[in-house]
């Protein structure tokens, strides 16, 4: 299976602190990888790899077959980026955040934004400033999805949001989001949004990858429950801050 993402022994230190410490980890294209850890353990600072915007210590880093530091812009242009907070200037609008992006991104679908616009009634016209977090997030949302990226990050863009707006976040990613001949990767600390989108889970513990493995695998589903007893047994004491591990 073709891989979007491939790490081999990446290692970034932080004065003299491995915060990753020899990762290895692949991203198949057509799955979401949802990826679980305690506050610190790195989440973080790995997708800002991705981006480009931090140099690795060691090892390789692969995003759609460029190295995201030497080829940041290519790089950023096949990216789909969520943050947890709406990294855009308060006067913008989600229309305006809109246009000024679309020339960006050679895939840019405009069909596709009215449809997300329509579909998650985001007033596209009110600056971010007056958005409440639910709409923000869905505004964001469109943002990663319209430009067709080869890889979708989201960094915590569901912790915060009130239920109903989270389901409607997840079921527009799930239904919107083709992850044929693409992939995604989902730090969350929400082990019921880990086993309602992802295909996989990788867990991060002090630096290295402790756990990866399909859901299957883990035998946990969304109606199961079983996904979060399965992870608390496979780690131990590592315990995933903030989630709610049963």
């Amino acid at each position: 299976m073709n891989s979007i993402v491939t790490l081999q022994g990446l290692v970034k230190r932080f004065g003299g602190r491995s915060v990753l410490d020899g990762i290895d980890l692949e991203l198949p294209a057509g799955t979401t990888t949802v990826l679980l850890g305690a506050n610190g353990a790195g989440k973080s600072t790995l997708l800002r790899l991705l981006l480009g915007l931090e140099r690795a210590d060691e090892g390789s880093i692969r995003v759609a077959g460029l190295d995201p530091f030497h080829a940041a812009s290519e790089v950023r242009r096949r990216v789909g980026y969520v943050p947890d907070q709406p990294d855009v200037y308060d006067w913008m609008s989600p229309k305006e955040l809109y246009g000024f992006l679309a020339p960006q991104y050679p895939r840019w679908s405009r069909e596709l934004e009215a449809r997300l616009i329509t579909r998650l009634e985001i007033p596209h016209t009110t600056r971010f400033s007056a958005l409440s977090r639910g709409e923000a997030a869905k505004a964001m949302l469109v943002a990663a999805i319209a430009p067709q990226p080869d890889l979708y990050l989201f960094d915590e863009a569901f912790s915060g949001l009130d239920p109903l707006v989270r389901d409607e976040v997840l079921a527009a990613f799930l239904e919107e989001a083709v992850l044929d001949s693409r992939a995604a990767l989902v730090v969350t600390h929400e082990l019921d949004v880990a086993a309602r989108i992802a295909d996989r889970v990788a867990v991060l513990n002090e630096g290295r990858i402790a756990v990866c493995a399909s859901m299957e695998e883990l035998g946990g589903g969304a109606d199961s429950g079983a996904l979060p007893r399965k992870l608390k047994e496979l780690l131990g004491d590592v315990l995933l801050e903030g989630s709610a591990v049963a």
